[in-house]
C-alpha cells in the first residue's frame, strides 16, 4: 500500500518522474509549499524563514498562559483574528470553578484585546478552525499540534505557546526552509475503508524512522479526486502523528464545494504544484490496496491490519503487557484475556475530536450500526459530534436517532477522549478509539496508582463494525453494508448566537476576569557565566512524549496555575523527579540569597576553585531523555521544568521543533550529544558547563562539559547546540522569552 522513495523526485503531468528540463533548485519553488511560505515570509531570505500567519487559535489549556506572556510583554490588542475554544476542559467538575475561570477569563481577554471566543461544547479547536477560518492558500498557527488544514488549502502549524505570543507582539515564526514529501495518492478506497486506516498505515510506514521528521508533507496526484473532503480532513490531521511540520494538498471541485457548503465560497482557489515541483523525497500511496487498522498501545506507529491482530492478537497483546509492565510496575497489566471466543473483545468505543467526530465518519458508523445493537455486555460506545453545526446536521439527517437506538450515547462536541479527560475504562479496560493518540494514560488512567487501560486507534467505521458485533474486534471491510452518502448542510447560525466575534473591536476598558487560580509567572533569572545542572531524570525510553513530561488529563485543570501544575512533571514516569528538582531548585536559591552550600559547594571543588565559582555559576535540574518531545504542542512540557528550576535537556535528539522551540523559549537549554556516545549517567549526578554564556553569545555549538558523579568521579562530555537564530541566542541568554520581551520593551 504504502513505498517509500528516499530520493528526490519531480512531479509532471499529474505523475512522479525522475528527469526535468530544470534544476532541482528551481523545481522546488513549482511546489505548493513554496509558494505559500514565501508569501508569508516577510524577512526577504527564501532559506531562513520569518513567517507572520493569517490567524491563530487556542483551546482553554493553553490560551490563558499565552495572553499572560503577551500581556506581560506589552500587548495591546491582538493583531490578526485569534480564536478561544474551549473544548479540552470543559469537564468543570474537574478542579472545582478553576476550569470555568479559566472560560470567563477567556471572554474578557477576546472583548479586551479582539478575539474570538468559542463557549464551551460548541466545537472542537480544530472543527472551528476548518469550518470559519481556513482558506486557501492562507498560514494558521495554533497551540495544539493538530493544527493541520492542509486538505483545505492552508498551511496550518501547530507550535508552543511562546510561539503564538510572538505573533500577538507582531514578531515573526522563524525556521530554515524546510524538506518538502511528495505523497502521491492513486485509485480509490475499499467499501469499509476510512481515513484513520490510511492515516495509521502512514503513521506506522514512516515514524520510526524519521523519513517525514519536521518536512512539509505535499499531498498531490490522481487518488484525491476520489476522496470526500471528511476523509481528506481525517488524514491530514494524523500527519502530526509522523512528526512533519505541516502539510498542504492539491484543491479541487470537492475543497471548493466545501468553502461553499461553510457560506465562504470566496475563501477557496485551485492550488497545485507547478509543472516539474522537485520533491526531496516521495511516498506513493495506493489507497486501492488499504486494509482496516488497528494501533495498539502506546503509540500510533505500532500499527497493524485488523486482520493480522485477530491472527495473532495473544501474542501482540503479551507484548503490550510487557511493555506496560515495564513502565507502570504498581499496575498488574491483563490484556491477553481479551482473546477468547474465537475473537478479540473490547470494553469501550469511543468516536470523537477533530480525527472522529466528523459528519461522515459519524453518518457511515451510523449506516453500519442501522438495525443492530451495541449489546448489553460490557461493551459501551461514545459518539461526540466535533461540532454543534454537525451534531445538527446528524439529527437532521437521523444518523443521531439510528445511534441511539442501536445503544450509543451522543455526547457533546468535546476534545476529552483524545487526551485522558473523559470516557475513562476500567481498570484493564481495552477502549477503541478513532481519536489521534494512544499514548500512555491518554485514556485518563493512572498507573502509578496500580491503574491500567489501553487504548487502541481504529476506524470510526471498525468501531461501528465492533459495536455490532458487541465488542468483538470486527475490520468494517468484513461486514455487509450500504453507505449512504448524505450531502452536509453547515448552519452558521448556531455560531452567530453564542461565538462572540470581537476581532478588530479590541477595548481597553474591560477588565480581565482572573479566577484565583490564574498567577503570573515567576521570576526567571538571566543565564549566568557558567552553568551547573543536577540530573533530576534519565530517561532511556525510545521516545519521551510530552505526555509524560507533563500528564494530560485532569492534571491540566492547573494549566493557569504554573507552580501548581509543575507539580505534575514527570508524575506518571518519573515520580521522584518533582522533589529532586525542587531541592536543587532550594540550593539555587541560597546561592542567589548570598549564601554557600555545602552540597552545592562539594560539587564545584570537583571542577575548580568553589569559591571564585559559586557567584558566576547557575545551578539547576536537568533532564536526559533518548528523543524527547514527541506529540502535544503544548508549552507546559517546557514551562513546568523551567519552574522548578530546569535550565536544560540533554538528548540525543529533540522528537520534534515544537518541543525544542518550547524549551528554548523557557530558557532551557536544548543540548545534544553524538548517538555514539552511551549515556550511562544517573540521577544525582551532574554537569558543570563553563563559559555556557560566552558560548551562546558567540554561536559556540560544541561545548565542552564535565560531568560530576555522585560518586566523585569526573568525566569529560562534548555539547552540542546547534543552529540557534540570533533570536534564541538572545532568549536563551536573558533566562526566556518573556524577560527577551520585557527587557526590549
Amino acid at each position: 500500500m504504502i513505498t517509500l522513495h528516499d530520493h528526490g523526485v519531480f512531479f509532471a503531468n499529474g505523475v512522479p518522474c525522475a528527469d526535468a528540463p530544470i534544476s532541482p533548485a528551481e523545481g522546488r519553488r513549482h511546489t505548493m509549499a513554496w509558494n505559500i511560505l514565501q508569501a508569508h515570509n516577510t524577512g526577504g531570505d527564501p532559506e531562513n524563514l520569518k513567517i507572520k500567519f493569517d490567524a491563530m487559535l487556542s483551546h482553554d489549556i493553553t490560551y490563558v498562559g499565552i495572553i499572560q506572556q503577551a500581556r506581560a510583554s506589552g500587548m495591546k490588542e491582538f493583531p490578526i483574528p485569534y480564536a478561544l475554544t474551549n473544548c479540552h476542559n470543559s469537564l468543570c467538575a474537574v478542579g472545582g470553578t478553576i476550569n470555568e475561570d479559566d472560560h470567563v477569563f477567556g471572554l474578557s481577554a477576546a472583548k479586551k484585546y479582539g478575539g474570538i471566543y468559542v463557549p464551551a461544547n460548541q466545537s472542537v479547536i480544530h472543527s472551528y478552525a476548518r469550518e470559519q477560518m481556513a482558506k486557501c492558500g492562507a498560514m494558521i498557527l495554533g497551540s495544539d499540534s493538530h493544527t493541520r488544514y492542509g486538505a483545505l488549502g492552508t498551511m496550518a502549524v501547530g507550535e508552543g505557546g511562546p510561539e503564538l505570543a510572538k505573533q500577538l507582539l507582531k514578531n515573526t515564526w522563524d525556521i530554515q526552509y524546510p524538506k518538502t514529501v511528495l505523497i502521491y495518492l492513486k485509485n480509490t478506497p475499499p467499501r469499509g475503508i476510512g481515513p484513520h486506516d490510511i492515516a495509521i498505515a502512514l503513521v506506522k510506514a514512516v515514524f520510526a524512522s524519521g523519513f517525514v521528521n519536521n518536512c512539509v508533507l505535499e499531498f498531490a496526484g490522481p487518488g484525491i479526486a476520489g476522496l470526500p473532503i471528511d476523509f481528506r480532513n481525517g488524514i491530514d490531521v494524523m500527519t502530526t502523528e509522523t512528526t512533519c511540520l505541516s502539510s498542504i494538498w492539491e484543491t479541487d471541485e470537492v475543497t471548493k464545494g466545501f468553502y461553499e457548503a461553510h457560506q465562504r465560497p470566496e475563501d477557496f482557489k485551485e492550488l497545485h504544484p507547478g509543472e516539474y515541483a522537485w520533491y526531496d523525497k516521495y511516498i506513493e500511496l495506493d489507497l486501492a490496496k488499504a486494509e482496516s487498522m488497528i494501533a495498539l498501545p502506546f503509540h500510533p506507529s505500532n500499527a497493524w491490519t485488523i486482520h493480522e491482530f485477530q491472527e495473532n492478537a495473544g501474542e501482540i497483546l503479551a507484548k503490550v503487557e510487557a511493555d506496560a509492565q515495564a513502565r507502570y510496575p504498581k499496575a498488574h497489566v491483563k490484556l491477553t484475556d481479551k482473546v477468547h471466543d474465537g475473537g478479540v473483545w473490547a470494553d469501550q468505543g469511543v468516536i470523537a475530536g477533530c480525527a472522529g467526530g466528523l459528519f461522515d465518519n459519524i453518518q457511515e458508523a451510523a449506516d453500519i450500526l442501522r438495525g443492530s445493537s451495541c449489546g448489553s455486555g460490557y461493551f459501551t460506545l461514545d459518539v461526540y459530534p466535533t461540532s454543534v453545526p454537525v451534531s445538527l446536521e446528524l439529527m437532521k439527517t437521523g444518523a443521531t436517532a439510528e445511534l441511539l437506538q442501536s445503544g450509543a450515547v451522543i455526547k457533546p462536541s468535546f476534545c476529552g477522549p483524545c487526551f485522558g479527560a473523559g470516557d475513562v475504562p476500567s481498570n484493564n479496560g481495552l477502549s477503541l478509539r478513532h481519536t489521534t493518540r494512544n499514548f500512555p494514560n491518554r485514556e485518563g488512567s493512572k498507573p502509578a496508582e496500580g491503574q491500567f487501560a489501553g487504548v487502541c486507534l481504529m476506524d470510526a467505521r471498525s468501531i461501528a463494525a465492533t459495536a455490532a458485533n458487541g465488542g468483538k474486534i470486527t475490520a468494517a471491510t468484513d461486514i455487509d453494508y450500504t453507505p449512504v452518502h448524505r450531502e452536509y448542510h453547515f448552519d452558521k447560525s448556531v455560531y452567530d448566537k453564542r461565538v462572540y466575534y470581537g476581532f478588530g473591536k479590541a477595548d481597553p476598558t474591560v477588565e480581565l476576569r482572573m479566577g484565583p487560580n490564574i498567577t503570573d509567572w515567576p521570576k526567571m533569572n538571566p543565564l549566568a557565566e557558567n552553568l551547573l545542572v543536577e540530573l533530576a531524570a534519565v530517561l532511556h525510553d525510545p521516545v519521551t512524549t510530552t505526555d509524560e513530561l507533563i500528564p494530560s488529563g485532569e492534571t491540566s485543570s492547573y494549566r493557569s496555575n504554573p507552580l501548581r501544575l509543575a507539580e505534575f512533571t514527570l508524575s506518571r514516569r518519573e515520580p521522584a523527579y518533582v522533589g529532586r528538582a525542587k531541592a536543587v531548585g532550594e540550593l539555587e536559591a541560597a546561592r542567589l540569597a548570598g549564601e554557600k552550600p555545602l552540597q552545592l559547594k562539594s560539587v564545584l571543588e570537583k571542577v575548580g576553585n568553589a569559591d571564585a565559582l559559586m557567584d558566576s555559576t547557575q545551578f539547576g535540574s536537568c533532564v536526559f531523555a533518548n528523543k524527547p518531545g514527541d506529540g502535544s504542542a503544548r508549552e507546559q512540557a517546557a514551562s513546568c521544568q523551567k519552574v522548578l528550576g530546569g535550565f536544560a535537556n540533554i538528548c540525543y535528539e529533540f522528537a520534534t521543533k515544537r518541543y525544542r522551540s518550547n524549551c528554548i523559549n523557557w530558557g532551557i537549554l536544548p543540548f545534544t550529544i553524538d548517538k555514539e556516545i552511551a549515556f550511562t549517567y544517573e540521577p544525582g549526578d551532574c554537569v558543570f558547563v563553563p563559559g555556557i554564556r560566552k558560548a551562546i553569545e558567540n554561536g559556540v555549538e560544541d561545548i565542552p562539559a564535565k560531568v560530576i558523579k555522585a560518586d566523585g568521579g569526573v568525566e569529560d562530555i562534548l555539547l552540542h547546540v546547534k543552529g540557534l537564530t540570533e533570536d534564541e541566542k538572545q532568549i536563551i541568554l536573558d533566562g526566556c522569552l518573556m524577560n527577551f520581551y520585557a527587557k526590549r520593551s
